[in-house]
């Protein structure tokens, strides 16, 4: 599953992308996610964009703000993925449990690095980078999503549900890239419908 064009992909702080641009959000996402942030220079993306440098700083300004439009972009992706795999879902218990087919499906055909905003976190430690409040943004945005599907489902004590699903949601994407487990979010599904009052 590639990077779709479209929203953060169009537009970086405001500013509609040019085609160049799109080019080099597209290799720069790439690179980061398969490399790690740390190890894929400008220069790099530059080349592999097929641009000089000085068209990425002057679409981007500098590589924190390309870091933040490769995770916003990502996170752009998730979100509607998501959203989609759960539109067509009747029961609102259900479509809690579609959000951990959702991670079962995207696990298939994405790259097992694992998730971008915790590897970004990671390789930039400081918490005072953007990628720790971006990452903080998608966090919470998941577990709004759970607090809101609770509601719909009628379920009493949504804060302390809403918490315990997002915790299996994260947990499943860690076993799954680091621990191995293939099925992982078919585990957190599992898990996730054994604590859902029904």
């Amino acid at each position: 599953m590639g990077i779709e064009e479209g929203g953060a992909m169009s537009v970086v702080a405001g500013r509609p992308l040019t085609p160049a641009g799109r080019r080099v959000l597209q290799v720069a996402s790439e690179l980061f996610y398969e490399r790690g942030i740390g190890s894929v220079g400008m220069e790099l993306i530059a080349a592999e964009a097929g641009v000089t440098k000085k068209t990425v700083y002057d679409r981007f300004g500098s590589k924190d703000a390309l870091i933040l439009a490769y995770l916003r972009t990502r996170d752009e992706r998730w979100r509607d993925f998501v959203t989609a795999r759960m539109a067509d879902v009747p029961d609102a218990r259900e479509r809690i449990l579609a959000t951990f087919d959702a991670l079962a499906a995207w696990q298939a055909v994405e790259p097992e690095r694992g998730c971008s905003m915790v590897n970004a976190c990671a390789e930039l430690p400081d918490a005072s980078h953007p990628v720790h409040g971006a990452a903080a943004e998608q966090k919470a945005w998941l577990r709004d999503l759970y607090a809101h599907l609770i509601e719909d489902a009628g379920i009493a004590d949504r804060a302390d549900l809403a918490d315990q699903l997002l915790i299996i949601h994260e947990g499943a994407v860690v076993a799954f890239s680091v621990g191995g487990v293939r099925n992982a979010a078919a585990v957190a599904r599992a898990t996730a419908d054994a604590i859902l009052p029904r």
